[in-house]
């Protein structure tokens, strides 16, 4: 049986988008509550009864939340231009590697907008 699982998480970061035009918004330095979904598909464990315990992913995505909470996301190494878009790609990169049924990565940085890397 195979199962999508997704599991949320938030960060509080800085940034501004050093390629736009003078005066655009975005340009200057603001901040953004970042919801990010981590979103995972395998089979379910038939012992276990689910696809990946949420704990291990939890443990995964901390060191790559300290890296970006509280932080000013264009001083962080490949994050000079911190869309969401690159941002949302930047941490498929991070987490693919330790979890590889990881299938996207969703980054919404207000209540209406929403990004979605899928690797």
């Amino acid at each position: 049986m195979m199962m999508e699982l997704k599991q949320h998480f938030q960060i509080e970061s800085a940034r501004f988008l050093p390629n736009l035009e003078p005066g655009h918004p975005c340009s200057h330095m603001h901040g953004h509550s970042f919801k990010i979904i981590l979103t995972l598909k395998g089979p379910v464990d038939s012992v276990k009864g689910w696809v990946m315990d949420y704990h291990v992913i939890t443990k995964v995505m901390e060191p790559i939340l300290k890296k970006l909470d509280h932080r000013v996301l264009n001083e962080i190494e490949g994050l000079s231009n911190p869309t969401s878009e690159i941002l949302a790609k930047w941490i498929y990169d991070h987490v693919i590697q330790q979890i590889p049924i990881l299938t996207a990565v969703n980054i919404s940085e207000t209540p209406n907008t929403e990004c979605i890397y899928r690797g």
